[in-house]
């Protein structure tokens, strides 16, 4: 188990704020950030990685979109297509989940 910044698995004040508020607890990245049992704090609060595991981009579904704070994976979709300049979304394209929980102190 590491310390980590809530930068390297959250990178905008958004995300670190919808993780505070519970409306965000996983996001996926294009590589492992974290290990399991890692923690991290954002916005005040300490949380805990309780799951990483490699998965595609096909295997996300409109509930994994939510669990990152979008309304389903269309939006999701659009989202990585602007904050990502040359970004073309594949099926097989592999991604890792990095799912976290508030610690409760």
């Amino acid at each position: 188990m590491a310390e980590i910044e809530a930068d390297t698995l959250l990178p905008n004040d958004r995300m670190r704020s919808g993780a505070r508020d519970g409306e965000i607890t996983q996001i996926h990245r294009g590589r492992q950030y974290a290990e399991e049992g890692d923690r991290f704090e954002a916005d005040g609060e300490a949380f805990e990685v309780v799951e990483v595991r490699e998965r595609t981009l096909g295997d996300l579904t409109d509930e994994d979109a939510r669990k990152e704070g979008m309304r389903d994976l269309e939006q999701y979709r659009e989202i990585l297509n602007r904050a990502h300049d040359d970004f073309q979304w594949d099926d097989d394209s592999d991604v890792v989940l990095h799912r976290f929980e508030k610690v409760e102190s």
